[in-house]
């Protein structure tokens, strides 16, 4: 395999606080660099990031912080131009500007790299453009997204990019896997405060806890309202680092998964949580949406659930043996589809297809 010359401009890579962005580059390109491929990752300075990293200097690829896109252009123009792949990501402050530049400026393949399509999409509906404008999609030689299904052809066909491909979020089995700890809550729930999220939380989550005053719950994430108030039996923590996610997935009896109702809409929308849960073991209770079956089998590899009476029958009736089982056939699927190195060969595989394309023409 030849090696690529990559540049990535994404939201962060130093920091994972209040956003999922993080660990995703940095499975990714630590991945590819285990490949052979050269990574600069350039990173917008911001203070919200500035005052929140846990991984302040990456040890693969290298990283750079930059002030502004003026000096992107100034300092990154010819690296840009040589590059064989230049990847913008979605959130990235200026994203528009750093977008044109990028579109302008390089000679290989351009991606855009949506973490976030069904909130980008749902965005440029509203003519909300703070990171991606409609025509920059079919400008874009390659369009990546955590989104796919029938999303995909609706790149294409409604906003012509001339490739959209899925690249789902994934998971580092280094960091993520079984281990003994004592179990403390029945269910645990790990995620950032979003409002679209918050009834299904209280549904499938707090519902139960009010009802079952003998089981125990956990809440982990930023962000939430000082006015919210918690049952007696449900832990919060504000945040948890990356470092401390495994030994919190080991430490319940079952992972409840929800997701953002932009994402639901357009269905076949993993979260990165979904895979590290399942990569450890820990069986998941999820919410519905189309496309959740093409990743687990449900009633083998996850629970399905839509309202405080499916989750307390899980809790009660399920035995210990088969929960045990669900999660190991979790952790197998995953392993086997959903790792940070799947993610790497098949955006290497998407790359040089374009550039052999674009070499035979």
């Amino acid at each position: 395999m030849e090696r690529l010359r990559i540049v990535m401009l994404g939201l962060s890579i130093t920091s994972s606080w209040g956003n999922g962005h993080a660990t995703t580059y940095r499975g990714l390109v630590r991945e590819l660099v285990k490949r052979g491929h050269d990574v600069l990752f350039l990173e917008r300075d911001v203070p919200w990031y500035a005052d929140n990293r846990d991984l302040p200097r990456p040890p693969f690829g290298r990283t750079v912080l930059y002030d502004s896109v003026k000096s992107l252009r100034k300092r990154y123009t010819r690296t840009v131009r040589e590059a064989d792949l230049v990847i913008v990501g979605s959130y990235v402050p200026d994203g528009v500007a750093v977008g044109d530049w990028v579109l302008a400026e390089a000679r290989g393949v351009r991606a855009f790299y949506d973490i976030d399509t069904p909130v980008t999409l749902a965005k440029l509906a509203r003519g909300e453009h703070e990171y991606l404008e409609p025509a920059q999609i079919a400008r874009y030689d390659l369009y990546l997204s955590f989104t796919g299904g029938p999303t995909l052809r609706r790149l294409e066909r409604e906003f012509k990019s001339p490739c959209a491909r899925a690249l789902y979020c994934s998971f580092d089995p280094g960091l993520y896997f079984p281990q003994s700890h004592r179990i403390e809550w029945d269910l645990g729930y790990m995620g950032t405060y979003s409002a679209d999220r918050q009834p299904k939380l209280d549904e499938l989550l707090v519902k139960p806890a009010r009802r079952w005053r003998a089981g125990r719950f956990a809440i982990a994430g930023p962000q939430y309202p000082h006015h919210l108030r918690w049952p007696a039996n449900v832990e919060y923590t504000p945040h948890l680092a990356p470092k401390e996610h495994r030994a919190f997935y080991n430490r319940q009896r079952y992972a409840l998964n929800i997701t953002r109702a932009d994402m639901v809409a357009a269905g076949w929308s993993p979260s990165v949580r979904l895979f590290e849960a399942a990569a450890c073991a820990t069986p998941i209770i999820s919410d519905c949406w189309a496309g959740i079956d093409t990743l687990f089998e449900p009633g083998r590899e996850i629970l399905l659930a839509t309202s405080v009476d499916d989750v307390l029958q899980v809790l009660r009736d399920v035995t210990d043996a088969e929960r045990v089982s669900i999660g190991r056939r979790a952790r197998e699927r995953v392993l086997a589809e959903h790792t940070a190195a799947h993610r790497a060969r098949e955006l290497e595989s998407h790359a040089c297809n374009l550039l052999d394309r674009a070499n035979a023409a």
